[in-house]
């Protein structure tokens, strides 16, 4: 196999979505949006 740039990244790394990270941020992003969903529902009755 070459040792191109594209291997060494691709192999090293892993699944976006299994990072603690990626985890955190996604979480933070439902629970805003279901606050924001909450707060519109509130707001219109």
């Amino acid at each position: 196999m070459g040792s191109t740039l594209y291997n060494k990244i691709y192999l090293g790394r892993s699944p976006r979505f299994g990072s603690r990270g990626m985890q955190l941020v996604l979480l933070a992003g439902l629970a805003a949006s279901a606050g924001l969903g909450w707060l519109a529902l509130r707001a219109l009755r």
